[in-house]
């Protein structure tokens, strides 16, 4: 069997354990429908106001989530991890995406047209279920980063922001340093602040021991202490 269809059922099998399922008629309906494609960095992968017409899932890579349209920087919104949908709320809804999807690093997202997901949901309870607990989590999400941008000190903002990073993609060898090289323009848009703020608190936690700078790594130190920055925003 050629490699690409063995690749296609591995992320297939991927998917459908999202549900606990290991129905093999689920993965041969998803292996077959399903479209892989690369992005490079800063690469488009949606935008806002486009209709969905395929069901997303990150392979591998990262992706940030921004709002366009808006004088000046572009907010990011979000940051997606590898083995994780995205872009779910629109297909649900019925809508139009709200925000775009670009890459944060070369990434591969995989897709199954509308069609076959809306079957295969229609087909299984435990879909419907999960997908139901993940909006619930977006919702829950999106209001503490809502509070986050707009309520919270620099420091809070700044703290919340290294915490999520932190969470949604790990660590390298070190288990200090987050895996994700973050240029400060970035790390500013995703903490509502100017870039020349972004990086003069950086440099403030640097001096204070809560991190250490890594070209555009951060290493975290001091957890604890970051996530008490936050939480007093």
């Amino acid at each position: 069997m050629p490699s690409h269809i063995l690749y296609k059922e591995d992320v297939a099998r991927d998917i459908v354990g999202f549900w606990n399922s290991n129905d093999q008629a689920e993965i041969k309906a998803i292996a077959e429908n399903l479209s892989i494609r690369k992005f490079k960095k800063n690469e488009i992968i949606y935008h806002e106001r486009q209709k969905p017409t395929r069901m997303l899932y990150l392979v591998s890579g990262k992706i940030k989530i921004v709002k366009e349209g808006g004088v000046g920087r572009t907010p990011i919104v979000n940051a997606i991890k590898e083995k994780h949908f995205f872009g779910f709320r629109a297909f649900f809804a019925d809508d139009c995406y709200a925000t775009s999807a670009m890459a944060f690093e070369d990434c591969t997202v995989a897709s199954i047209p509308i069609a076959t997901a809306a079957l295969l949901i229609a087909n299984n309870n435990n879909i419907t279920n999960f997908f139901a607990k993940q909006l619930a989590l977006l919702l829950g999400n999106s209001g503490d980063r809502i509070v986050s941008l707009t309520q919270k000190h620099i420091r809070g903002r700044l703290a919340d922001t290294i915490l999520i990073l932190k969470d949604n993609y790990g660590t390298m060898a070190d288990e200090k340093t987050i895996n994700i090289s973050m240029s400060r323009d970035d790390l500013a848009s995703m903490s509502n602040m100017s870039t020349s703020n972004a990086i003069r608190t950086l440099s403030a936690f640097a001096q204070e021991g809560l991190v250490e700078i890594v070209g555009k790594r951060i290493k975290v130190l001091d957890g604890e202490k970051l996530e008490d920055i936050s939480e007093k925003g």
